[in-house]
């Protein structure tokens, strides 16, 4: 497959490939050019142009080739599914899903940016400025450097690109190296609904190659989600030309069970929670703080539940947890549960690995000291325990973590969960349901070493614009 630079199918200039591997079988899916620091510096100058060009287009017409692209998305929906399940791991049914959230995404900021208005300031509104009318606006921020991770591809060139483009942006797509066939086809088919050269762009890029479009002053803006580590490197480069950054980063929340929480109702959102996409999703839940007079409960009802998961092959409809995006990725799962227990933690169920494929796990007898109880974010289907005695005692080890992406707590008494979510150092909070909820509409982002900046519907293009004010001096006699 080929990159996508200035509306064309490219090679390298380099001419070197790299191979995408499908981890549930260790077979190449496809090849890819292994993108240069030249390649993406000549992207960056199709952009500039380009977006020049597509910022004309009325928010209208933008929100007609956006509704055109659904319309192809929608006719290759299967194709993009098995090709996201091949490359990616997950289960056909959760890419599915996934390809199915295109349409959902892309109408939702093609409607809203026909409401996204300015606004004005009337004369008077303060002593001196009876005579002046000032119109505030918001402009496309110009190049977005789009870093997209391997977990839910889709899902995040969505939050990015959409309103990107809604907003009269350029994009350029730099997707995991790990599976970027997707993206690659969803790019191609923009550029056939419509959108102008240049304005739309993928290109592989493994590593810190990316780090060149990072370090180009001609882009406005980097929206990364990735690794704590990854972003903060991002932020520095970045930070060289002032360039705007939205950050999601790292994520290791806590999912609180209080004296008097639904033991039933948790266990089942713990398979919402931690077991989709095999563990690996940001605002899962990674923590498990359970009241020590139900975690035994929990525990043993938990590994019932877990038991009756179909667990294999992605590209069986029936399979429901399947195998991490790479064997690599499954050694650094099989690690850190390793310390998990050295530290005091005990398997009670899986805790074996072959190849890319990790067993759902649960640990109990977690310490509150031990590293996953605060900053080792486990990506992939572990579930460890840890007891607590009092709310405040929850709540200190919740927030003892530098992430605070997002959490959750289960409690029959309204009042008392909402004492527990406020107190939660987190952007987000769910009140008896799994802190893994993340709606397009809503405003999703973290605090401390989760990130900067919010995506959704309802903030994106906050992040995707500048702000302008246009005075009409003397207007008014």
């Amino acid at each position: 497959m080929k990159m996508i630079i200035d509306g064309k199918k490219v090679d390298s200039v380099s001419k070197e490939t790299f191979d995408v591997i499908a981890p549930a079988t260790g077979k190449v899916v496809d090849s890819v050019p292994k993108a240069t620091a030249e390649d993406i510096e000549k992207a960056v100058t199709a952009a500039v142009k380009g977006q020049k060009e597509w910022e004309k287009f009325s928010v209208t017409e933008r929100a007609d080739v956006l509704y055109k692209f659904i319309d192809i998305v929608e006719l290759n929906k299967e194709s993009l599914a098995q090709t996201l399940c091949a490359e990616n791991g997950k289960p056909i049914t959760e890419a599915r899903a996934e390809i199915g959230n295109i349409k959902i995404a892309f109408r939702a900021f093609a409607e809203h940016a026909k409401h996204y208005y300015g606004s004005i300031i009337p004369p008077g509104t303060e002593a001196g400025q009876e005579n002046h009318i000032q119109m505030v606006t918001r402009e496309p921020i110009g190049v977005v450097a789009c870093i997209i991770p391997f977990n839910f591809p889709c899902d995040l060139y969505d939050q990015k690109v959409a309103p990107a483009l809604m907003m009269g942006n350029a994009a350029i797509v730099l997707p995991s190296s790990d599976n970027p066939l997707t993206l690659m086809r969803l790019t191609e088919m923009l550029v056939e609904a419509g959108v102008p050269d240049g304005a739309i762009q993928c290109l592989t890029a493994p590593g810190a190659v990316k780090d060149a479009a990072v370090s180009d002053p001609r882009v406005h803006l980097v929206t990364l989600t990735g690794s704590t580590e990854v972003g903060i490197g991002t932020a520095k480069i970045a930070a060289e030309n002032l360039t705007h950054t939205a950050l999601e980063l790292g994520g290791n929340d806590a999912f609180i069970v209080l004296d008097d929480g639904d033991v039933d109702l948790a266990v089942d959102e713990l398979i919402w929670a931690r077991m989709y996409n095999t563990g690996q999703v940001c605002c899962a839940s990674k923590r498990f703080l359970i009241h020590n007079s139900l975690k035994d409960e929990f525990a043993e009802k938990a590994v019932a539940k877990i038991k009756e998961l179909n667990y294999g092959d992605p590209a069986k409809d029936e399979t429901q947890i399947a195998c991490l995006i790479s064997e690599k990725a499954a050694i650094k799962v099989e690690k850190e549960v390793a310390l998990t227990v050295e530290q005091g933690g005990r398997i009670i169920l899986g805790g074996k690995r072959d190849g890319a494929f990790y067993e759902p796990t649960v640990i109990v007898d977690v310490p509150k000291t031990a590293d996953v109880a605060k900053d080792m974010e486990i990506f992939g289907p572990v579930v460890p325990i840890i007891g607590f005695d009092t709310d405040e005692e929850a709540i200190e080890i919740a927030n003892s973590s530098v992430f605070g992406l997002s959490s959750c707590v289960f409690s029959k008494d309204q009042k008392r969960a909402f004492k527990v979510a406020r107190a939660m150092e987190a952007g987000g909070a769910v009140i008896n349901g799994a802190s893994f909820f993340r709606s397009f509409e809503m405003p999703f982002g973290g605090w401390k070493h989760s990130g900067i900046g919010t995506e959704g519907v309802m903030s994106t293009f906050d992040e995707m614009t500048r702000v302008k004010t246009i005075v009409l001096k003397n207007i008014i006699d």
